[in-house]
């Protein structure tokens, strides 16, 4: 498993998370879907990393594509979600706040 030496999944899942524009990505994706073209915009990347991103993105089944354009898939959605109160605790130790 790319990401970890022991084969634990969550190692895996944060490395493939913190490659260079996965998370905007994931983020950008949270409303409607974006074709590709509005995608890379909305990122401020270029086309061979959002390609990349997505390929490997798509390959966990985060995101898919049809007609209207890539989107979350399910499982890119509940990630999406879980990861919110990670969010709100970096915003909070930004802050140099406790933790709650």
């Amino acid at each position: 498993m790319r990401g970890s030496r022991t084969g634990r999944p969550v190692m895996a899942l944060l490395d493939l998370l913190g490659r260079r524009g996965a998370l905007r990505l994931l983020w950008e994706l949270r409303g409607e879907p974006l074709n590709f073209r509005a995608l890379q915009d909305a990122c401020d990347t270029n086309p061979s990393l959002l390609n990349t991103r997505l390929k490997e993105l798509r390959s966990a089944s985060f995101v898919d594509h049809d007609g209207a354009g890539y989107f979350l898939t399910p499982r890119g959605r509940e990630l999406f979600e879980l990861m919110l109160p990670l969010s709100t605790w970096a915003e909070q130790w930004a802050r140099g706040g406790e933790p709650s």
